[in-house]
């Protein structure tokens, strides 16, 4: 008897990943996006759809598995679980800022600090249809196994706004300010999970208060250390307040 198309698909993708050459880099250690297979993509869409009624759960993801059309079985192709779920989001949602970025006209008549800024707002914006979901990704993140592709991912979104905001930095301020967007970003999101104000303008002002913290510290603190240290230590707070212990 023939297998069934759908399930030699699924077992041809599992036992094979072909990563996608075509991708432009940012900085040494910048890739772009993960290789995700046409079957992975379809089902974390649909998955996607299902997290604000169903949360970062396995019941979105089946959800998702159903409606592409695929059988049960091909929860095997995401041996992470729910974690894939939560990363298909960050992922997708950094991508979709190169796309809907301000052009170059834009990121040239503005400073660095306003396009960052304003490429921070849109990514945490991102978040509202399922910001009542979020501290539950927050939970999956913090995971200890989750933990390094949480931060490397964090550090990739950081990268991205930097690039798309015209940050021409060559000296050891491309990593300080990377470091400090970092920890702001993460403060931020959080703050957002319980933030009720109308279009979360405390969020906004959040971030406006500890954008220019950081602004202020960079003027005034000369060694680069310091200020690095600074910011990792923000990072652990942060990192701490979602329970992980560090």
């Amino acid at each position: 008897m023939s297998r069934p198309r759908s399930l030699t698909k699924i077992r041809c993708a599992t036992a094979r990943r072909i990563p996608r050459l075509n991708q432009n880099y940012h900085s040494y250690e910048h890739d772009s996006s993960p290789s995700y297979e046409p079957e992975e993509d379809v089902i974390l869409a649909a998955a996607i759809k299902h997290v604000p009624a169903h949360g970062f759960t396995s019941t979105a993801l089946s959800s998702g598995i159903r409606d592409a059309g695929y059988p049960d079985v091909s929860a095997n192709l995401f041996p992470e679980g729910v974690f894939s779920l939560v990363k298909y989001h960050l992922v997708t949602e950094r991508l979709a800022l190169s796309r809907n970025a301000p052009g170059a006209a834009s990121t040239a008549s503005g400073s660095v600090l306003d396009m960052v800024r304003h490429l921070t707002l849109q990514r945490l914006h991102a978040n509202k249809p399922i910001i009542h979901r979020w501290q539950e990704a927050l939970a999956i993140l913090a995971m200890p196994k989750h933990l390094a592709p949480s931060l490397r991912e964090l550090a990739l979104l950081s990268d991205e706004i930097h690039f798309l905001a015209g940050d021409k930095s060559v000296d050891t301020s491309w990593y300080t300010k990377r470091a400090g967007l970092s920890a702001i970003y993460a403060s931020t999101e959080l703050f957002m999970t319980q933030d009720k104000s109308p279009n979360f303008k405390e969020t906004e002002d959040f971030l406006d208060r500890k954008l220019e913290a950081a602004h202020s510290w960079r003027r005034t603190v000369a060694d680069a250390g310091q200020w690095a240290g600074v910011q990792a230590m923000g990072i652990v707070s942060a990192l701490r307040s979602k329970g992980v212990r560090v």
